[in-house]
């Protein structure tokens, strides 16, 4: 098994799995969307009463949005994750209750009318405080009206995707066969043949009046290069088990470079683990 990357950006990814099969790339997208760690919020508090705001007048701490919608948005943005600095906190040696190594604290305060965003909640305490903001910046929680205010505090803390879905590093994962394209040149001049290219410029070209495979990682496999034409006239079309084309994205807290090595890595100790129970057995 081999990876080719053709696309790697902050949090975008494309490659090819070569010389795999079905099951080895359905593992690795499960991998992908269920198993990667990340740090998100699990825990908020509301604070209920009058608060102050920065201009000295008193607002009262309500929102339009129940707190469990609030607290909801609140677990869904992308906190950055360090899995160098962090640890789950079954693994933590406080035992569980938070601590730095296992848990970042935010706070929220903000009165209206305002729209509360992500940048608004601020990570507490730690030299590394400024590396620990929600990662975008403008993601709205609520909107805040004349008069009303919101106090709240939240604790982050690591875990799956297998649990919640706040903790799923990965989205829009997905593979296909790559496709075979096959021209026979007894037919590939021929005019119909060579409007193929036409319908499907990224994948085919034409050279020298001969329609050619340009690039095959960009035929999509829908076919739309044969609807016009018999299989017979030059042009084949088909797929080959053991190469895949693979595409994801990140929400942030992980480059799609950490979260690919990640999942490569879960899935070797796991295949490893595997191989030494049948060895027991």
């Amino acid at each position: 098994m081999d990876i080719q990357i053709i696309e790697m950006a902050d949090r975008k990814a494309k490659f090819i799995l070569k010389d795999s099969s079905p099951a080895m790339a359905n593992a690795l997208r499960r991998t992908l969307l269920s198993d990667i760690p990340k740090m998100a919020i699990d825990t908020v508090e509301f604070y209920t009463g009058k608060i102050e705001g920065d201009d000295g007048k008193e607002y009262e701490s309500i929102t339009p949005l129940f707190e469990e919608i609030i607290a909801h948005r609140l677990g869904m943005l992308p906190v950055p994750t360090d899995l160098d600095l962090f640890v789950p906190q079954s693994e933590c040696e406080c035992g569980g209750e938070g601590c730095p190594n296992c848990t970042i604290m935010y706070s929220l305060q903000k009165t209206g009318p305002a729209t509360v965003l992500s940048s608004d909640l601020q990570p507490l305490g730690g030299p590394n405080s400024d590396k620990l903001r929600i990662v975008d910046e403008f993601i709205p929680i609520v909107e805040l009206t004349a008069d009303q205010g919101i106090t709240v505090y939240a604790k982050a803390v690591m875990g799956t995707a297998k649990k919640h879905v706040k903790w799923q590093v990965c989205n829009g994962v997905g593979y296909k066969y790559m496709p075979v394209i096959e021209i026979d040149p007894k037919h590939a001049s021929d005019d119909a043949v060579v409007a193929c290219a036409e319908l499907c410029p990224a994948g085919l070209e034409v050279k020298n009046k001969k329609l050619v495979v340009k690039d095959p990682v960009a035929c999509g496999y829908a076919k739309g290069c044969l609807e016009k034409l018999d299989e017979t006239e030059g042009v084949t079309v088909n797929w080959d088990d053991t190469n895949f084309l693979f595409k994801y994205e990140t929400d942030g807290s992980l480059t799609a470079q950490q979260a690919l090595d990640i999942a490569v890595d879960i899935l070797s100790k796991e295949a490893k683990g595997f191989a030494d129970d049948i060895k027991v057995l």
